[in-house]
């Protein structure tokens, strides 16, 4: 293989959706009444097991061959059916993390498991405040991991939880949860993580607000329950870490001129969604 300097790089690409956000489209679509139809999905395999774990609970979810349209028939907060079998979430800790808040408030069993890299990932982070919430939740080995998680139907209390870490899957988690609750939760962070859950939660109609300590970092969430969520039209952004490529080559190749179209924009996205 032979390299050459080149200068000049035109032209524009279109990046992927973000891997974050597909996921909350599936599962907020999933407890909304109506329908929730997404455009720009992101396709990969963490994000087909989000979908895959939905239908098993009930959800009718339609895509395009090529993933450039979901469907989602949402059936409300109360609408999942129980699930015939254990749900594989494969590789995905969004998905482990994330659904388990949303399956704390159901009225049926559920197992949750993956392949053998997700299930020695600690779950700890998310047993243990569900608990607090009154939740029944608990690792089957007793070890803090998913080989797998079992939830059992409780009924859930709003707590104030102040999270050791800033982390989006444990807040969202809880938020989740807190729909289902019998009050107000919140979660403090001791630093905003990012807060797509917060941002698509509102427009999905929840009652959820944030606020943010001055003289500090730390920033609160906070949810109570609602009645219903409602079914959005959505377009996926791009996620800025694969367009962080493209950028770099602009920048570093003279006289180039790239347009990098739908990408996302979140400031809360420098910081990492916490495994």
């Amino acid at each position: 293989m032979e390299l050459c300097n080149i200068t000049g790089l035109k032209g524009k690409v279109t990046i992927p959706g973000d891997k974050s956000i597909s996921h909350r489209c599936i599962m907020f679509g999933s407890i909304a009444n109506g329908t929730t139809q997404i455009h720009n999905f992101l396709s990969g395999a963490d994000c087909l097991a989000t979908i895959r774990c939905f239908r098993e609970l009930g959800i009718e979810i339609e895509v395009e061959s090529d993933y450039s349209s979901v469907i989602v028939h949402g059936k409300g907060l109360h609408g999942l059916s129980a699930p015939e079998k254990i749900l594989d979430v494969e590789n995905s800790g969004t998905t482990t993390r994330l659904i388990s808040g949303i399956l704390a408030g159901q009225p049926f069993d559920s197992k949750l498991s993956g392949d053998e890299s997700l299930n020695s990932r600690p779950m700890k982070r998310i047993i243990e405040p569900l608990t607090q919430m009154g939740a029944h939740i608990s690792s089957i080995l007793r070890n803090g991991c998913a080989p797998p998680l079992y939830i059992t139907p409780a009924q859930l209390h709003g707590i104030h939880y102040d999270s050791p870490v800033a982390s989006a899957q444990v807040k969202s988690c809880l938020l989740l949860a807190g729909l289902y609750a019998d009050g107000e939760t919140s979660v403090t962070e001791p630093s905003l993580s990012r807060n797509h859950t917060e941002l698509m939660l509102k427009e999905f109609g929840a009652n959820i607000r944030s606020t943010f300590e001055i003289g500090s970092s730390k920033a609160t969430a906070i949810i109570r329950p609602c009645e219903e969520l409602y079914g959005q039209k959505i377009t996926v952004p791009g996620d800025i870490s694969s367009a962080a490529y493209f950028i770099a080559a602009g920048l570093i190749v003279p006289d180039s001129e790239i347009l990098v179209e739908n990408v996302g924009i979140n400031d809360t996205c420098r910081n990492l969604e916490s495994m």
